[in-house]
């Protein structure tokens, strides 16, 4: 080959020029390359991509980390000042137990001691308005009958009582009651007050005051006697059921000698009592003659109490105080050479006296 020579032109208008062979191959590896190329920038961006998304995930949980540790160092704070509450509350809890304590312990002290005053004050009413009277046997006279609502109102025996306590008065040492058939004389010697009474050897004042009562019952005692009803008493403790004991109850007072059809029975195991209804008048009044019957029972025998049925209740009851208006209470009368009875003679004397403001009077005690 001439190396002078001019180069000739690679491109032929008549003829395509056709790379085979060996060149053929380079182009596939330039092609594949190229391909392979994409490949790797596609996941370059694809990676780039993931990375920003990290990078956004991790901003995003950073923001959430710094949240979360703020809401846990509120709740910190708050669980904190919480336990700090709950200790000054239960200080106060514990310093209002005690107060409360303290005061239970005084109400139990003034619960007490008003039981104390309402027991001694209930002894004392009950000693002031005990009544103990034996009521006098009357021989009683029936001159008619009362139109009664029912039939059953003959049957039963009323009675009405008309019970009023008198009411007692305490003299104390050196004291004297006068009483005066007239109310203007005591008021008139109460107003004046002092009264200088001549005795014998010397002169002594009394004081003029009037006499306050204490409290006085009033009240009428209604008492009924049933004349279908008796009441059972000592009735045995058997271990049979109580329904056997009111059949076996009915049976004996219906098979008794006095006794008759029965209409009901009441019977009670703790009491060991029972109360018997008849159903035909006067077969109570017929029990009651004898105050023991015979009840047979589990192959023993038994006697049996009974009694009347009585039902009482008060009516009318009245408590009642005042101030005596024909009565003095006179205080300050001092010991004398005088017997007693001498010394009460002067004294009504000189308030019989019309120029001691005085009256006639009807008793004196001293």
């Amino acid at each position: 080959m001439d190396l002078t020579s001019e180069p000739c032109s690679l491109k032929d208008d008549s003829m395509n020029l056709k790379v085979t062979g060996h060149s053929g191959t380079q182009i596939d590896e330039v092609d594949n390359l190229k391909a392979e190329l994409e490949k790797w920038k596609e996941r370059l961006e694809k990676a780039e991509k993931q990375k920003d998304e990290l990078l956004l995930l991790k901003l995003s949980a950073d923001e959430k980390r710094h949240q979360a540790q703020d809401e846990l160092r509120k709740l910190m704070d708050l669980e904190e000042e919480q336990y700090k509450e709950s200790i000054i509350k239960k200080e106060n809890q514990e310093r209002n137990l005690t107060v409360v304590k303290q005061q239970n312990i005084e109400l139990q002290r003034e619960i007490q001691k008003l039981k104390d005053d309402l027991t001694a004050k209930s002894s004392k009413l009950s000693q002031d308005f005990r009544i103990k009277r034996e009521i006098p046997k009357k021989k009683m006279k029936f001159t008619g009958m009362e139109n009664a609502e029912s039939d059953d109102t003959f049957l039963n025996t009323c009675c009405l009582f008309h019970i009023a306590a008198k009411i007692p008065f305490r003299l104390q040492q050196r004291q004297a009651l006068l009483t005066f058939e007239e109310e203007d004389v005591a008021q008139k010697l109460i107003r004046r007050g002092k009264h200088t009474v001549s005795l014998d050897n010397e002169k002594i004042d009394l004081k003029a005051m009037p006499v306050t009562l204490e409290t006085g019952i009033k009240f009428e005692l209604h008492v009924t006697i049933s004349g279908e009803k008796i009441n059972v008493s000592e009735v045995p403790d058997v271990p049979i059921p109580d329904e056997w004991i009111r059949d076996k109850l009915e049976l004996n007072f219906y098979k008794s000698k006095r006794g008759g059809e029965v209409k009901d029975v009441r019977y009670d195991r703790r009491s060991r009592t029972a109360i018997i209804t008849f159903l035909k008048p006067g077969v109570a009044d017929n029990c009651l003659r004898c105050t023991k019957h015979p009840f047979c029972i589990n192959e023993k025998r038994f006697m049996l109490s009974v009694s009347p049925s009585i039902e009482k209740h008060l009516e009318k009851f009245q408590i009642f105080s005042g101030i005596s208006k024909r009565t003095i209470l006179l205080s300050g009368i001092q010991e004398v050479e005088e017997d007693e009875e001498s010394m009460q003679d002067m004294i009504e004397i000189h308030f019989q006296k019309p120029s001691n403001d005085g009256g006639k009077s009807r008793t004196s005690n001293m």
